[in-house]
């Protein structure tokens, strides 16, 4: 989805033509377990790692059932920031108020309560697989290790603060409100204006 095709290609190092797969076409949410699973049919020589966020994951993880039953081994690594963190990101950036994005608890008539604690490791296990929880570096690094080493589906949780994110290094075209009563939503409409008059093309 949106925040991995976004950033993960700022990370990763491809060695191989094909040893890094991202949908890019739509940036559909929920694409990467099951797309993790084909690539995994298709070079079952390989270990296959699939990497994505804890909204994408609520959206489409069944499919972890299918490689259970088909006995694949797969390792999913899910980070937790409570919420769709790419999805907010744009909200506040078309000069938007948090709306809905965050996972908590309605308190007042809106969901700013506490945080929703999802065990996405606990989840992972009543599908059939191998959950594990990784809170810092050395954790994550203990449990890719282990999964290398373990039969079958491993799905890794890894918690992350929420609002951290990458550096952004270009300008995404991304249209906003062209009237509002919003005084965000006006700033960032000059703020688009300006970036739209400084856009190349190279066609």
């Amino acid at each position: 989805s949106g925040g991995i095709p976004g950033d993960i290609h700022k990370l990763w190092r491809s060695h191989a033509p094909n040893d890094y797969h991202s949908e890019y076409g739509y940036s559909c949410m929920g694409y990467e377990i099951a797309g993790a699973l084909g690539i995994k049919l298709a070079a079952p020589e390989r270990h296959v790692y699939a990497f994505l966020g804890d909204g994408s994951y609520l959206m489409l993880h069944t499919e972890i059932v299918t490689a259970v039953q088909e006995g694949l081994d797969l390792t999913i690594v899910v980070v937790d920031n409570h919420g769709f963190g790419c999805i907010q990101g744009l909200q506040r950036g078309c000069g938007g108020n948090n709306f809905g994005n965050e996972f908590r608890r309605r308190r007042g008539g809106r969901l700013e309560g506490q945080t929703v604690a999802v065990d996405f490791a606990k989840n992972a296990e009543s599908l059939g697989a191998k959950g594990i929880r990784a809170n810092t570096v050395t954790e994550l690094r203990t449990a890719l290790a282990l999964s290398r080493n373990t039969r079958g589906v491993v799905v890794i949780a890894v918690t992350t603060p929420a609002g951290v994110r990458l550096p952004g290094y270009s300008w995404w075209d991304v249209p906003v409100a062209g009237t509002s009563r919003l005084p965000g939503v006006r700033k960032a409409r000059a703020a688009y204006d300006r970036a739209l008059r400084r856009q190349r093309f190279y066609y």
